[in-house]
């Protein structure tokens, strides 16, 4: 219903309301009536409103500073809105919750205006009415920065989030204060498939803090008193499962390929033959996954930089064709090229449902910005929709432990950064209209030791180290990242002198899909060769799915650029820094990321509390020349009777797949739904993993990546019949 503007002042007295709201990117203002209205009533009616960020209230006139990350003023404002109050806070959002009823306003720009950063569709969908037609300049002279007003009746309580920009008006004697979440040990949201319990408001919108300090991972201070143990493999990458021990923990690297690259420029597509684009035939996160369908892995990758998206397919993983498609006939292009593709992100949905497209993508692009698409078979697509603002390098994946689409977005707060959006419904979330501070680099990342790998003889500072890129997947029991970490030199340097920039790839691990754990160690899981000649000289990027799960390996499939030094100088699509682009494969034993080692004295480790539904004990574990054999402990740290490691028998092996067993003792049925401990006794090996499963063959009932053969629908159902020792 739209009512009369002057009407504003007026329904701000009368009304009583309260609101918690976020700003993903935008401005909020608060506005107070004027003078008549401030007594004693008007201030017992004014919202009280909790933010999560700092923010600034000033009076809202003409020549008042609007954000407090930007220089822009209010030239003039409409006579009902003078003298009132506002929040300045930074143009790329803020959150507050409602503690005390009241009536708020917005102010922004119509969705009508092309490219306005208008949050009107937002605005509309949450339950605010638009006021008035009448439009008037906020700041600047743009028409884009033209801006109506809207209203809300908010109750305790409720809970906004809004984009890029939008502002808030509130009634004088509205009470601003910093909100203050609950300590982590008293969360009383959404409760995990591991036992953590989230925080009510989520995605939490404090993380990314100031400073270069790691972030916080509150859930491995404050982890649950006992964890269900039923969804997947369970990974020794931090400590949340560890009650004591001691092992020593190893980080595990990548190794290439011998064979690589695996694919490389060849065809005209490829080559820029015909468009004039620098070579390169690599996924830019895309994606390489396995399709159980009709058994093939399957590729989607950049056919010339900036160009457009191709597909390959492959039986082996290794060998790739290039079908012939009608989309643009003689070609492999799925998805032509519509001004200058940047990254894409393809995503394998095995969660799709009924006559739901199985496969989803993101393309940004200049000057577009970011576009969603979905497809039934990863050829055909639909038309694109546009997504809200995001900044190139942009990319999504799927948290299947959350059910949650979570778009992974480019941002500048800290260098290159990252922020979070989050929804039920892939093409729903394009809006990303709640978007909140995520991840960066911290000042454990290491700077190129010379100045920059391609200059080394240059007598300058190495570049602060920042996050080019973050993308994930479901692992076994956990998400697993691939942080891509730049290390320079800038653009215009490489330009001139035609070499890829260095960026090389790094893993971090999160068991509630926000927060992640990284390891200290942070030399590089796929480095850079920094070699000039080779195919992967620098500019390493991971692809959507992470890794695919072969067999007892886990195939790590990365781009690399080997750059072209005759093409210095020469404008961004064919510069020699984007130059020759090929796909190689990095390959890692399964959950080999960490493993917990004993040396020949031998040593254990005791988880905490854990819970199960299954029967048998499964481990990954390599000790062909030692041992491995468990007690199950009760509440008490008693061995329970007929699970001592006295009556174990000792595993001698190095299998990714290892059932562990007691003379006497048939299985783990009558332990079942009882918290246990399990305590490790290791001599002369390295341990990876444990779970416990209902199936001989010892299917996890985890997530398995970008799929592999002999897995179906996205799930460890039972493939691992065919892991033996190695």
């Amino acid at each position: 219903m739209r009512q009369n503007f002057n009407c504003v002042v007026h329904l701000m007295s009368i009304v009583r309301c309260a609101m918690f709201f976020l700003i993903g990117s935008g401005c909020l203002i608060l506005a107070v009536p004027p003078a008549a209205y401030a007594n004693d009533a008007a201030l017992e009616e004014s919202p009280a409103l909790a933010f999560f960020s700092a923010v600034e209230t000033d009076s809202f006139r003409p020549g008042k500073r609007i954000f407090t990350d930007r220089p822009y003023t209010c030239p003039d404002i409409p006579e009902e809105l003078k003298e009132l109050i506002f929040i300045r806070t930074e143009i790329n959002g803020y959150q507050f919750e409602c503690l005390r009823a009241g009536v708020v306003y917005a102010l922004t720009p119509a969705a009508s205006r092309e490219k306005a950063a208008s949050q009107e569709g937002y605005l509309l969908e949450h339950g605010f009415e638009q006021i008035d037609d009448n439009e008037f300049q906020l700041f600047g002279k743009n028409a884009i920065d033209r801006v109506t007003v809207y209203r809300k009746s908010l109750a305790v309580g409720d809970q906004l989030a809004v984009g890029k920009w939008a502002v808030l008006l509130v009634p004088r004697g509205s009470k601003i204060t910093q909100w203050k979440p609950r300590p982590w040990q008293e969360n009383d949201g959404e409760l995990l498939y591991n036992g953590i319990r989230l925080p009510r408001v989520w995605p939490p919108a404090n993380l990314g803090g100031q400073g270069d300090d790691p972030l916080p991972v509150p859930y491995l201070d404050y982890p649950p008193a006992e964890l269900p143990i039923d969804i997947g493999r369970q990974l020794f990458v931090d400590d949340f499962l560890i009650d004591s021990t001691t092992l020593q923990r190893t980080w595990h690297k990548a190794v290439k390929y011998e064979g690589n690259p695996v694919l490389k420029p060849e065809t005209e597509l490829e080559l820029g033959t015909n468009s004039g684009h620098a070579p390169m035939a690599a996924p830019f996160s895309g994606g390489v996954w396995y399709d159980p369908t009709d058994q093939l892995y399957k590729m989607w990758y950049c056919a010339g930089w900036f160009d457009g998206t191709a597909y390959a397919v492959s039986d082996d993983g290794i060998s790739w064709r290039r079908p012939v498609l009608d989309v643009q006939p003689g070609t492999n292009r799925v998805i032509p090229p519509s001004g200058q593709r940047d990254s894409a992100a393809v995503v394998l949905d095995p969660f799709a449902k009924g006559q739901e497209p199985r496969f989803k993508m993101l393309v940004w692009g200049r000057p577009q910005g970011g576009k969603l698409f979905t497809s039934a078979d990863g050829i055909g697509w639909s038309d694109p929709v546009a997504t809200g603002p995001m900044g190139d390098r942009s990319t999504i994946f799927f948290n299947p432990f959350r059910k949650k689409w979570v778009y992974s977005i480019r941002s500048s707060w800290q260098a290159r950064s990252r922020n979070y959006s989050e929804h039920e419904d892939f093409l729903e979330g394009a809006a990303v209209s709640k978007q909140v501070k995520w991840m960066r680099a911290d000042n454990l990342d290491l700077p190129d030791t010379h100045w920059f790998y391609a200059f080394p003889d240059r007598d300058q500072k190495p570049l602060d180290p920042q996050l080019y890129n973050l993308d994930a997947v479901a692992y076994e029991s956990l998400m697993l990242g691939a942080f891509e970490i730049y290390q320079g030199p800038p653009n215009s340097d490489c330009a001139k002198e035609g070499v890829p920039k260095l960026t090389e790839i790094h893993l971090g691990f999160s068991r509630d899909g926000f927060h992640w754990h990284r390891p200290t160690d942070r030399t590089p899981f796929i480095p850079a060769s920094r070699k000039e000649g080779s195919w992967d000289r620098g500019y390493l990027q991971s692809n959507a799915a992470v890794c695919v799960v072969v067999g007892d390996e886990l195939w790590f499939y990365y781009t690399g650029f080997a750059g072209d030094s005759a093409r210095k100088g020469r404008e961004a699509r064919d510069n020699g820094m984007y130059a020759n682009a090929s796909t190689g494969i990095a390959k890692l034993r399964r959950d080999g990321f960490a493993s917990m080692d004993a040396g020949t004295d031998g040593g254990t480790l005791t988880t905490k509390q854990v819970t199960f539904s299954g029967n048998r004990l499964f481990v990954n574990v390599d000790c062909p020349e030692g041992r491995l054999r468990v007690d199950v402990l009760d509440k008490n740290g008693k061995p329970i009777e007929g699970f001592s490691a006295a009556n174990c028998r000792p595993l001698s092996v190095d299998s990714t797949l290892s059932e562990v067993t007691w003379e006497g003792t048939k299985d783990l049925s009558r332990l079942a739904g009882r918290p246990v401990r399990f305590r490790f006794h290791l001599q002369d090996g390295q341990l990876y993993s444990f779970w416990v499963s209902s199936d001989e063959d010892g299917a996890s009932n985890g997530y398995v990546a970008g799929g592999g053969p002999g897995f179906e629908g996205g799930v460890n159902a039972g493939a691992d019949r065919n892991v033996s020792e190695r």
